[in-house]
């Protein structure tokens, strides 16, 4: 739901202004309406605003830029230098010194690499094999190698001195995490102390910005929007202050900040509306409506009775990663979402890849007998369900049109909920030549082609109507064919776990502890890489129906701002 909302209007003489605003913070009730110009202009509060961003990006890196880049330094040569190592390792140890020496001798040495089956033994002296590669050393140019070998320039120092170099850069850097890590101790509680009193003073400024002057200045004007339920808190303190105010409710234009209200069950789900966007004031909500759907459909996408049971058992855990989708997800939603897993699960009796039904054992018989539902059965249920929730979300339109435009406007919705309940019940009781089949059908017509478009003249409706049954025909039919991925994703994802359950039992050696170790390895990584995955797409195809199929045919428009009330 929405909470209604009232508009003030504040009128308060330019002496007294600053003393009103320091009370409308303290109550902290009131959304100041913001004006369009005027803020991008205000040097002030783009320093505030400068100020915010700089502590917030210091927060989230937890170090200045300084001691980052200086980190960073440090990565990019031990980097290189562990290159260096690796490239010089091949060579075999040796040192700078002796090669100096051999070169004041009178030996010149260069190094190659080949192929090995085109090197020829007069070239030079081999040092190495790798793969198909010979390594090998000139010793005074003799027998010059040909085109297919590859010079090689090698580093001054060996291997085992630029060794000694990469340990003393890992010092450097453990030293300089320290470094880092002290000054975000030091630093940091006081950056966040900042940015909350920073932000208290942008808040002002944008209220001060958003302020009418009046009679050259002499009064102020003040426009904003408090929930009718905390009405009597403001209107308490107004009383105390020498102010004039006006309150009304606000009108189809005025720009009402949305502000949800739900009961504890229904406003876990909030987080995945404001993933797309607020409803409009005078809109339905549709938070409680989408809500039982989006349970189900994520258990039917992960659909293993085993994945659902470890999600709430590891809750902690599975509730960092939603949190990685939106952090404002619950762990009572997490949990729910497991629970959904865990029941619809049941109904193929997968666990871990393993159908628990396959065991011979009278409970898991008796489960299957309840309950066991094959591919083809998943695959029309989620047609259902798809039909299901399409045609609630028309109702729902019906009803917000109701509620917005007035009764006439819905009309068109209802004659289209009524003709899909017609021809679905026609066509399940084979009753398509009956004669309540045929005077629905007309009465549905009637209101489709005739109330398309109220207030416009009867053929324009007619077309329009005509032109709209077209689009709803073709896209009714993309719509429901759309939740064919509930089954989808359930079906792929437990065709992955049955494959990780073969490997790991088929490339386990015959080693006893070896074996059980391997076997072990493959099951957690696969299954941990196959959970992963199919929560990412559990959450998202689920939503996809949600924000594109039951929004659409639920007439939802969106686009409301939050109510973010002016406060300390």
């Amino acid at each position: 739901m929405i909470t209604q909302m009232k508009k003030y209007t504040f009128l308060v003489f330019h002496r007294e202004y600053e003393t009103f605003l320091e009370q409308l913070r303290e109550v902290g009730v009131v959304h100041v309406t913001e004006k369009a110009a005027g803020m991008a202009e205000d040097a002030h509060l783009q320093e505030l605003l400068a100020k915010a961003d700089n502590a917030r990006k210091l927060i989230a890196q937890g170090a200045p830029d300084q001691l980052l880049q200086e980190k960073a330094a440090l990565e990019s040569r031990i980097a290189a230098t562990q290159k260096e190592v690796n490239k010089m390792a091949i060579w075999g140890d040796f040192s700078a010194e002796r090669i100096a020496q051999l070169k004041e001798a009178g030996y010149t040495l260069r190094y190659f690499t080949c192929p090995k089956k085109l090197f020829q033994e007069e070239w030079g002296i081999v040092v190495a094999e790798q793969g198909a590669t010979v390594y090998f050393v000139q010793v005074n140019n003799a027998n010059e190698a040909p085109e297919v070998c590859q010079e090689q320039y090698l580093n001054e120092k060996s291997a085992a001195d630029l060794q000694k170099d990469v340990e003393g850069l890992n010092g450097l850097l453990v030293a300089q995490n320290a470094r880092i890590e002290l000054w975000a101790k030091e630093n940091i509680p006081a950056l966040e102390k900042q940015l909350l009193e920073v932000n208290q003073l942008i808040d002002w400024q944008r209220v001060k910005l958003n302020t009418t002057n009046l009679v050259d200045g002499s009064l102020k004007l003040l426009e904003g929007y408090c929930p009718v339920d905390q009405e009597l808190m403001l209107n308490k303190m107004l009383t105390t202050q020498n102010v004039y105010f006006q309150a009304e409710d606000p009108t189809p234009e005025d720009d009402v900040p949305i502000k949800l209200s739900n009961n504890k069950f229904f406003r876990l789900f909030e987080p995945l509306t404001k993933l797309y966007m607020l409803p409009k004031y005078g809109e339905l909500d549709l938070t409680m409506f989408f809500a039982p759907f989006f349970m189900v459909f994520f258990g039917l996408c992960l659909g293993d009775m085993g994945y659902g049971a470890l999600i709430m058992l590891a809750l902690p855990i599975f509730t960092k990663l939603f949190q990685l989708i939106n952090p404002e997800f619950k762990s009572s939603l997490v949990f729910l979402f497991g629970l959904s897993t865990v029941i619809c699960g049941t109904l193929t009796g997968t666990a871990f890849g393993f159908s628990l039904y396959d065991i011979d054992l009278p409970f898991f018989q008796k489960m299957k007998d309840l309950l066991y539902q094959d591919n083809q059965s998943m695959f029309y249920l989620s047609l259902i369900i798809g039909c299901v929730q399409i045609l609630f979300g028309m109702m729902l339109k019906a009803v917000n049109l109701a509620i917005q435009l007035g009764f006439k406007y819905a009309i068109s919705t209802i004659g289209w909920i009524i003709l899909l309940i017609a021809v679905a019940v026609a066509v399940l009781t084979n009753s398509l030549n009956s004669i309540w089949f045929i005077v629905s059908m007309i009465i549905a017509g009637c209101m489709v082609l005739l109330y398309n478009s109220p207030g416009k003249n009867i053929f324009l409706n007619i077309g329009l109507g005509l032109w709209d049954a077209y689009n709803m025909v073709t896209g009714l039919l993309g719509d429901v064919l759309s939740y064919v991925r509930l089954f989808a994703l359930g079906l792929s994802g437990g065709i992955l776990a049955g494959v990780f359950n073969s490997l790991a039992t088929g490339m386990s050696p015959d080693i006893p502890v070896v074996g059980f170790i391997v076997t072990a390895l493959i099951f957690v990584i696969g299954h941990g890489l196959n959970l992963f995955m199919n929560i990412l797409g559990s959450m998202v195809h689920p939503m996809r129906l949600t924000f594109v199929e039951f929004f659409k045919n639920s007439g939802y428009e969106g686009g409301g701002s939050p109510y973010k009330p002016f406060k300390k």
